[in-house]
């Protein structure tokens, strides 16, 4: 009771100031005076609607006692057609079609990515196998044997849909398809010029090209004419790229494609989409074997030119590209180019008469010359460069791999100077580096092990969980500080080290007995790495200061050994280019060598 009353007095004390707010407000609408902190923000909430469900064709085609008993009897089935990657395939369907002899309901168990989208997946086996879905799982349909003849059930009369390959049956029994959007019926008729319709499409709606029963080899077909505009380039900038693959997004998947060669076909419906659309769309089919998205882009690449814009196992996305021009536009220029092209041939007849006219009156004039001819080319091959002779052609190929190999030896001397001044720097760094530290020195007065202390020590360290794991930076004053913090709850500390060579484990162990004052236990093999074991010792206190000073911190220990790997890297990489170098120069004397000797038999052949 005392908390409503305490209640009641809070609202009764905030009445006076609501009043006070509403007339400021009243003021401020009036005189259009700001006043910042009266400011109310108006927020406009906007519910999301919740989609219409639409009526199955179960729904509306069975009675509602019907189709109560029929998904009664539906969730206590236990056995499925299994529908893989590829869809309802033709071996699905003949499943149910053999199931539906003994049974009115078969389960048909859907995989990704048709169970993404069950209404697609219910239409799908409604539009094949002529029944209709009376139960949606969460990746499950449950069909029932439902067809308005009745002779369906006598044994000569086989099931599912008529055989025809017209989409006007499929789309007609399609159901919501009068309920389409504009923008759906658009697209359908775009597409319906394009090719026959890939049923299977397991997103929504409309249905693509099925890409496959595109003729394989199209009479006549060759990639379309290109040309691009005036100061303009055709290749793509990295923002027009970005937009190109932003704007295809939401566009629908024009085709449907499983296989990877013959495509002219859909070479040919995509040059017909690329007049209406600039970008082209195409969806790889799953679970068909063999299908490669690389070998499918550079071929449509190849017979359309156009710009793969993204390729990856689901799409495939091709620009029409800057340089593309429409079929009518294209053969208005053609036409252009040749009436320019005769012209041309015009223009060349006129020229070569003028010509043949001047000559007649300079006909004084005889001498020629030679320079710059064809003959005066073959006559230097005959006088003065035996190219038929073996020698001289392979003087000329040892002269011109001479040559390679100079320039090669300059380029890899030229890189060996760069990695060494990047040495000489790396250096300097490690020398600056390891100035800011100085190891402590080790104590005289020290505490004695008995055998029997060591190997107690060893034990519990090597069966201790925690432990201390020595890093890239190495030994820093944070792994001294850490060590200590150890030794605040256990006599004991392992500290595990990644190095190799046991000549840097024995040093790193020695360094961390001295800088930390405890006693060093046993060094040991591990399998990965060494585990140094040290005591605190028995007359252990604990420092005021546990972080040492003479050591470095944790950022300078970090560069340090950045530093130690950069310059262990670059002169891995100084000596094999010093080896390249040996063996060019090893090279270029055999090629002297070779010439000499070339040049002296053709001296005694003179002789």
């Amino acid at each position: 009771m005392k908390k409503i009353v305490h209640s009641i007095k809070n609202l009764r004390k905030a009445e006076p100031e609501r009043e006070l707010v509403q007339q400021v407000l009243e003021f401020r609408e009036e005189g259009s005076v700001s006043v910042p902190w009266a400011r109310v923000e108006e927020r406009m909430v906007f519910r999301r609607e919740k989609r219409e469900r639409v009526a199955t064709r179960a729904e509306m085609e069975l009675p509602r006692e019907e189709l109560e008993r029929l998904r009664v009897e539906a969730r206590g089935l236990r056995k499925w057609v299994k529908a893989k990657k590829a869809g309802v395939t033709q071996e699905v369907v003949d499943g149910i079609l053999k199931g539906w002899r003994k049974e009115e309901l078969v389960m048909v168990k859907l995989v990704e990515p048709l169970c993404r989208n069950l209404d697609r997946a219910r239409e799908i086996v409604e539009i094949k196998t002529g029944g209709l879905v009376v139960l949606s799982k969460k990746d499950a349909l449950v069909v029932y044997r439902y067809q308005s003849n009745a002779k369906l059930f006598q044994k000569d009369i086989e099931f599912g849909p008529p055989k025809t390959t017209s989409m006007n049956w499929l789309l007609d029994n399609d159901v919501g398809s009068t309920n389409e959007s504009l923008y759906v019926r658009e697209a359908n008729r775009l597409l319906d010029s394009l090719g026959p319709r890939f049923v299977d499409w397991w997103y929504k709606k409309p249905l693509p090209v099925d890409a496959d029963l595109l003729p394989e080899v199209v009479p006549g077909f060759k990639p379309p004419f290109r040309l691009c505009p005036p100061e303009e380039r055709p290749k793509l900038r990295d923002d027009e790229l970005t937009y190109l693959r932003k704007i295809a997004r939401p566009l629908p998947t024009h085709f449907a494609l499983g296989k990877n060669t013959k495509l002219q076909g859909l070479a040919a419906a995509i040059i017909k989409l690329w007049e209406k659309c600039l970008i082209a769309k195409i969806a790889i089919k799953v679970g068909i074997p063999h299908t490669n998205n690389q070998q499918m882009g550079q071929e449509l690449k190849r017979l359309t030119g156009g710009v793969l814009i993204l390729r990856n196992k689901f799409y495939i996305i091709l620009y029409r590209g800057k340089d593309f021009l429409p079929g009518k536009v294209a053969s208005s220029v053609h036409e252009r180019e040749i009436e320019l092209h005769d012209q041309q041939l015009l223009e060349e007849e006129a020229r070569a008469k003028a010509i043949a006219a001047f000559d007649s009156i300079n006909e004084s004039i005889q001498g020629t010359t030679k320079v710059g001819t064809f003959s005066e080319f073959k006559e230097i091959q005959a006088n003065y460069l035996p190219l038929n002779s073996v020698t001289s052609s392979e003087k000329i190929n040892i002269e011109a791999e001479k040559q390679n190999v100079v320039k090669q030896l300059k380029d890899e001397e030229h890189k060996l100077s760069i990695l060494k001044l990047k040495i000489d720097k790396a250096e300097q760094e490690l020398t600056k580096l390891n100035s800011l530290w100085s190891p402590s020195e080790q104590s005289v007065d020290r505490e004695l092990l008995t055998v029997e202390e060591r190997q107690s020590f060893q034990k519990i360290g090597l069966k201790m969980d925690e432990f201390l794991l020595l890093g890239r930076r190495g030994i820093y004053d944070g792994t001294i500080e850490s060590i200590h913090q150890h030794w605040k709850h256990r006599e004991v500390v392992k500290v595990i080290t990644m190095q190799k060579a046991l000549q840097q484990v024995n040093y790193t162990a020695k360094l961390l007995e001295i800088e930390s004052g405890g006693l060093l236990v046993a060094v040991e093999k591990l399998r990965r790495g060494h585990a140094i074991i040290i005591y605190r010792g028995k007359n252990y206190s604990r420092m005021p200061k546990i972080s040492p000073e003479n050591l470095l911190t944790k950022r300078e220990s970090y560069q340090r050994s950045i530093e130690i790997q950069r310059r262990g890297s670059m002169k891995y990489f100084a000596r094999k280019k010093e080896q390249k170098i040996l063996e060019l120069k090893q090279r270029l004397r055999y090629l002297e060598g070779k010439a000499k000797e070339l040049d002296s038999k053709e001296v005694q052949d003179e002789n």
